[in-house]
């Protein structure tokens, strides 16, 4: 009788250990979509901002419509890709766009005095900074979710209930964006 109720013991003991870490899986698995859903956020308010930002810069430099029109196009691509890796090659593809926008602001010195375009360049800017926390926060997550489903016992449950496939990173994919940009005086 002993052993019979030690064996029902150690089965309910391992039960409630499994329980608990398909609980810790889902919980990590929850939390990667909930911050990847935190970069959609930043990234709709980026794309919402781009074309009352390129109104403002068509007023001053109209001649510039190859720069313009690629802007328009990259935010355009941005909004239309799907997946992790495509949508941080299309951010990418959407800073650099906006970096050499911001190049050509600076030859029209009315155009960077003019109070709507210096509210949208902060707002811009400040945008910038919260997707860059989102990126790293969901990295984070996808790091921690990626680790739980590699490690012994998790990797048991993991392979039983058919969790989300390993998460991917949001990298970006454009060499020049990962060098300091050169300031001369």
């Amino acid at each position: 009788m002993v052993p019979v109720l030690i064996l029902i013991g150690v089965g309910v003991a391992l039960a409630f250990y499994a329980i608990s870490i398909y609980n810790s899986l889902k919980r990590k698995a929850i939390l990667t979509d909930s911050a990847w859903a935190d970069i959609d956020v930043q990234l709709k308010r980026r794309y919402d901002l781009i074309p009352n930002l390129l109104e403002t810069v068509k007023g001053y430099a109209s001649h510039e419509r190859e720069t313009l029109e690629a802007v328009i196009k990259a935010r355009q691509q941005a909004i239309d890709v799907s997946g992790i890796a495509n949508q941080a090659m299309a951010e990418g593809a959407l800073s650099s766009a906006l970096q050499k926008l911001m190049v050509v602001v600076e030859r029209y010195p009315d155009l960077k005095a003019n109070q709507n375009f210096m509210q949208f360049q902060e707002e811009l800017a400040s945008t910038e900074n919260k997707i860059g926390f989102s990126r790293q926060h969901y990295n984070k997550t996808a790091s921690q979710y990626n680790i739980a489903i590699e490690v012994f016992p998790a990797n048991m449950i993991y392979g039983m209930f058919k969790f989300d496939p390993e998460k991917e990173f949001f990298e970006l994919e454009e060499a020049d964006q990962r060098v300091a940009p050169k300031v001369e005086f």
